[in-house]
């Protein structure tokens, strides 16, 4: 199916959008460039995917502003409930559609070093910081298309950056909120914890509108540094009309810790990548995983921690839930280099089918280069175990309710490791509809 698209992506509309903004040369020459390779590069080939029909390239527009929310009150009922309205100095980021459209930073973090805005202000107040870490250590421009045009036409996300020794007590929270039908969103998130510094950064994607010719092409890269802690909780919920890449990925030295806690609720055809590297001794990530799947969509998730240092810690957990005729395929990659003695990498994939056109794939893939380690791995694809069903229905409980429990117990080991309770009901609210 040909896409017509109203918006013609070439070296002058991307020059344009760069005047536009009003950003430094050496951004505006970083896009040039991307937009030279993603010509020149092919899309990516998920494993066991087809994705040469998907409408990853075609969009009606780059960018259209529209009203930002003057306070909380004044955000959708649906971002209300994510928020802590009764904390109106909490950490808070919303973008409406491309648009910062609501901003909030503590005096206390102000006053610690701590810089929090979106990625366009953040390109032309701290282009110093952005230059150094944007698509450099994580992501590189030249992986493929959707990495080079991602590059090029960047119009959202944020960039959060905590000094050395700050230690953030309260999670920062931003919601990216679509409610326009041809919203194209090619956000790029930007997380540096800087030595012995921590933080809880949580995101959500929302629509509150059905789209039709949607995009999204979302990149997030955490730098965590030694002796740093960074955990990081998302739950998408991006409508069925909307085609999703996105790729999150973390580089992790000495001494310090990521922790991701994902909940990837799309409705429409998606290929998620998240891959951390252990990079330093001593290095640990947690990565856990909850995925629901229905209607005929199409998925392809992958989670690859790669250890380079030594005595490092990588561990896999992803648990879905496919229904109707959606398809998943779960790809999990420990890898430990040559060199990252006495490193462990353990993981587990498990997809639970609950209709007879649902389709899930496990593929837990261990690579060891080096003699002296650990590694484990444990994949399982079926149903609802009829045992589990006839034990809770034996109490007296409906089949119904028994199903809806055992799924809520088996997606749980993710659910729990949300670290905002608003957040957290929301992927409980969201994984109840879902599998209604």
């Amino acid at each position: 199916m040909t896409v017509e698209t109203n918006f013609t992506v070439d070296q002058a509309s991307v020059q344009s959008f760069s005047l536009q903004n009003a950003e430094p040369t050496w951004f505006a020459e970083f896009r040039q460039a991307a937009l030279a390779k993603a010509e020149e590069l092919g899309l990516p080939k998920p494993d066991k995917t087809k994705i040469d029909k998907w409408n990853l390239t075609n969009f009606s527009s780059l960018y259209k502003e529209d009203a930002p929310y003057a306070s909380i009150e004044d955000l959708p009922e649906e971002v209300k409930t994510l928020v802590d309205t009764d904390n109106p100095s909490a950490t808070l980021y919303v973008q409406r559609n491309n648009t910062p459209a609501f901003l909030t930073l503590s005096e206390e973090l102000a006053s610690q070093g701590v810089i929090f805005t979106d990625m366009i202000t953040a390109v032309k107040e701290h282009g110093d910081l952005v230059q150094k870490y944007f698509m450099t250590d994580g992501v590189k421009v030249d992986e493929h298309k959707l990495t080079a045009l991602h590059a090029a036409l960047v119009n959202g996300g944020v960039f959060l950056y905590v000094p050395k020794n700050v230690e953030m007590k309260e999670a920062i929270q931003t919601i990216y909120v679509i409610d326009r039908e041809d919203a194209t969103l090619m956000n790029h998130v930007l997380v540096v914890a800087d030595t012995h510094s921590s933080v809880t950064f949580v995101e959500n994607y929302v629509s509150t509108v059905e789209t039709t010719t949607g995009i999204a092409n979302i990149i997030s890269e955490v730098i965590v540094k030694d002796g740093a802690k960074v955990t990081y909780g998302a739950v998408d919920t991006l409508n069925k009309g909307m085609v999703t890449y996105v790729n999150r990925r973390g580089t992790v030295a000495r001494d310090a810790r990521l922790d991701w806690a994902l909940g990837l609720m799309n409705d429409g055809d998606t290929i998620s990548e998240n891959v951390t590297n252990l990079m330093g001794d001593g290095s640990y990530a947690d990565t856990k995983t909850v995925v629901v799947g229905r209607g005929k969509q199409k998925q392809n998730f992958t989670t690859n921690v790669t250890h380079f240092g030594k005595n490092s810690e990588g561990y896999i957990l992803k648990h879905g839930v496919m229904k109707d005729e959606s398809s998943s395929i779960f790809n999990g990659i420990g890898k430990i280099e040559h060199g990252a003695s006495k490193s462990n990498a353990e993981q587990e994939s498990r997809v639970l089918m609950l209709s007879e056109k649902a389709r899930g794939d496990a593929n837990p893939i261990l690579l060891i280069d080096e003699d002296d380690v650990t590694a484990g791995h444990a994949a399982s694809v079926g149903r609802v175990d009829p045992l589990q069903l006839y034990y809770l229905m034996s109490r007296g409980i409906s089949r119904q309710e028994a199903e809806r429990l055992v799924i809520h117990g088996f997606l749980a080991p993710v659910v729990n490791e949300l670290p905002i309770e608003s957040v957290k009901k929301q992927l409980v609210e969201v994984i109840e509809r879902k599998v209604q």
